[in-house]
């Protein structure tokens, strides 16, 4: 697989960092998305062919899919101009969303009975991360495939994580998102009590920094984000419901408590209410007082 291309399907705030840095790495690589818009600035670049998912898989060793969800993935899969109708022997799919792990074992069982490895590999690092190529990646799936594919995942990743068996991947990112937005929650919660109180939330935020209260939350998302208000943490209230959603659905599934979680998820429910599922998730801040009180 010295030699081999690599195709990335969806070049939306993460995709277009993954593919940016694979091509500032020299792998010779493919591009899609379902946006003219986000398409257009690859078409002028050198050493990259913009194709749709069904070409690509002809040509490509490894295809990474960063869409929003499986949907997406099995819409691109199926049909005589799909992935799997068409994929060239032994073609690798790292899926990078984040998914029901069922619902990945299922179209891992599918690609595998084409001659497709599907990986799934859930993302922790963000926008950011994936522009500066220093994503952490969770990967469950056909071990020997990961083995033979993970140097192409080195440009895009300073963790990788194999975690196990078809699912394993999504459903430590779905656990992993229900944690990393839950505390973030509890810092607007805390933010709001500082402001009652007569505190400043700044002061707040430098304490939890240098003591046992810190989290990404309070190092990043409120100092680059919410304290600036930029309000331009590039991720919508949408992803945020739908990952703690699958998560709390996957702890009812295996009867776990997710107390934390679930009011996380009613939060969450308030704020698409007022209709605020495609805004960006750091005004959840800004619009705490008022999310909470709406009626559910």
């Amino acid at each position: 697989m010295a030699q081999a291309k690599v195709g990335v399907v969806g070049l939306g705030n993460m995709g277009r960092g993954v593919a940016g840095n694979l091509h500032k790495a020299k792998i010779s690589l493919m591009v899609w998305d379902v946006a003219s818009e986000a398409r257009e600035p690859w078409e002028r670049k050198r050493g990259v062919e913009v194709l749709e998912p069904g070409e690509m898989a002809g040509q490509a060793g490894i295809i990474f899919f960063v869409v929003p969800g499986s949907p997406e993935i099995e819409a691109a899969l199926k049909g005589r101009n799909g992935v799997l109708a068409n994929a060239r022997k032994n073609l690798v799919i790292y899926d990078f969303t984040s998914s029901d792990p069922a619902v990945s074992r299922k179209i891992a069982r599918r690609a595998k009975a084409k001659g497709v490895a599907y990986l799934d590999a859930g993302m922790s690092g963000g926008a950011t991360g994936a522009a500066a190529g220093t994503l952490t990646l969770m990967i469950g799936g056909d071990e020997k495939a990961y083995r033979r594919t993970k140097r192409f995942l080195t440009p895009i990743a300073d963790d990788l994580f194999y975690l196990g068996e078809s699912g394993a991947g999504h459903a430590m990112k779905l656990i992993h998102n229900m944690v990393c937005h839950s505390i973030f929650m509890a810092t607007c919660e805390g933010g709001k009590l500082a402001e009652k109180v007569g505190l400043k939330v700044e002061d707040m935020i430098d304490v939890f920094n240098v003591s046992n209260a810190r989290s990404y939350a309070s190092q990043f998302r409120f100092p680059n984000h919410i304290l600036s208000e930029k309000w331009d943490g590039k991720s919508r209230v949408y992803n945020m419901i739908k990952d703690v959603g699958m998560a709390v659905q996957m702890g009812k599934k295996h009867r776990a408590h997710t107390e934390h979680g679930e009011a996380t998820l009613s939060f969450l429910e308030k704020a698409v209410k007022r209709g605020m599922i495609e805004k960006d998730f750091t005004l959840l801040y800004r619009d705490y007082e008022k999310v909470a009180k709406t009626r559910l």
